[in-house]
């Protein structure tokens, strides 16, 4: 069963090209870092100061391109890491029917806080063991 989980710190480094995200577990003390590219880290830091945009940025327009098409954004869930890298699905409801679309975390995430309101951020339960290791 999934975690549910929140945007906890971005860090963005002007040096380096990982950026870091913290995901926090809503009702735990479970956390973990994410590394990132500075092009996703900055629109999630946007998004999070609420600093606004004249025109549509990507991920406004993949929330506009879903809603246009009747979906609507459900939440995100990151459902598995492998050699070191993280998976996430986009979920999407659409004619009564769940539709789950692979994403990069970092693109999802960064969908999450651009979606008002803001989507739920699940981790299944075994990402978080293998993230601890």
């Amino acid at each position: 069963m999934p975690v549910q989980m929140e945007l906890s710190r971005i860090i963005i480094s002007e040096i380096n090209d990982q950026q870091v995200i913290y995901l926090k577990e809503v009702d735990g003390d479970r956390q973990f870092p994410i590394m990132i590219g500075i092009f996703e880290a900055t629109s999630i830091h946007r998004r999070v100061k609420d600093f606004a945009s004249p025109r549509p940025l990507t991920h406004d327009l993949i929330c506009n391109i879903i809603e246009q098409m009747g979906g609507e954004l459900d939440s995100i869930v990151i459902c598995d890491l492998n050699q070191g890298t993280y998976f996430a699905n986009l979920r999407i409801k659409r004619d009564g029917e769940l539709i789950e679309i692979d994403a990069r975390p970092s693109d999802a995430i960064a969908i999450a806080v651009t979606n008002q309101p803001n989507l739920p951020i699940y981790v299944e339960e075994h990402v978080l063991d293998e993230s601890a290791n």
